[in-house]
């Protein structure tokens, strides 16, 4: 009974886990492989899944001779000043939708809704224009108007949604005590908030960090994020494999450490309006 019990686990539980494991991290695996592999074995005609002759020389190429780090430092800039001034204006956005009545509330949210209905690409023409007559083009600023556009409308509903969770008995304890709305949201809701504000933070840091079209437009030589310059690595004549992929790589490790310190706050912002028992 206990060894059909483990064979029964076995194919039911940890096979399938396996599977979709391989399946997910083999494509990391296989790009950090081809970073660290000298060139002739990238190019050459036998395929090897681990290099005989293990070489930094793409990342030392890719700091050096290709200076990848101005376009980190601008994507990281964008995605930073993104991030802050998103979430400043959706959690105040999103408490006054859920603590005020006011004229104009659900048509507000309606358009919020229907923003993320359609593409990202019909506002290029329209915010390139503005851009130009206002003279933020080739700018980080461009970028931080151009992605809000879509994130903002995104995060106040996800915190509309943390927030219609939290009890107004709350805040109401607090004005009772003397406090007045605003100390009340800052020392009461902000701190119960937290994790649903650090999860949205996640979602536009990525968002704004990995994005390519409106990049590739609003930039220039020395406003360019790590996207368009990864792109500019595919020509005509070949691939910089092994730019490429180096170039890749760095690009993951600030999300990733991102991950691993927020984890625990990002969990609880995702699970915060589900039923507890």
């Amino acid at each position: 009974m206990k060894k059909e019990s483990l064979l029964q686990k076995l194919f039911m539980l940890y096979l399938p886990i396996s599977t979709i494991l391989i399946f997910l991290l083999f494509p990391f695996y296989w790009t950090f492989i081809t970073s660290i592999k000298p060139e002739e074995e990238l190019y050459g005609p036998t395929v090897t899944y681990w290099p005989e002759n293990m070489t930094f020389d793409s990342y030392r190429k890719l700091f050096g001779e290709f200076n990848f780090l101005q376009p980190m430092f601008n994507s990281f800039l964008v995605a930073t000043i993104t991030t802050l001034v998103t979430l400043t204006v959706s959690v105040l956005a999103a408490y006054a939708f859920t603590r005020f009545d006011f004229k104009g509330k659900q048509l507000f949210m309606g358009l919020f809704l229907t923003n993320n209905m359609f593409p990202h690409v019909l506002l290029l023409i329209p915010l390139f224009a503005i851009m130009r007559s206002v003279n933020l083009l080739y700018t980080p600023t461009s970028l931080v108007v151009a992605y809000a556009t879509f994130t903002i409308p995104f995060s106040v509903w996800m915190l509309t949604g943390y927030l219609k969770d939290l009890p107004s008995s709350l805040e109401e304890a607090a004005l009772i005590d003397g406090a007045n709305r605003a100390k009340a949201f800052i020392k009461v809701i902000l701190p119960v908030l937290m994790p649903s504000i650090i999860a949205t933070g996640v979602y536009i840091f990525i968002q704004s960090w990995n994005e390519y079209t409106f990049a590739v437009l609003f930039t220039n030589e020395d406003t360019r994020t790590i996207p368009v310059t990864l792109k500019n690595l595919i020509g005509q004549l070949g691939v910089q494999w092994d730019l490429l992929t180096a170039g890749g790589i760095i690009t993951i490790i600030p999300v990733c450490i991102m991950f691993f310190f927020a984890q625990k706050k990002l969990i609880e912002g995702m699970t915060s309006g589900s039923v507890k028992g």
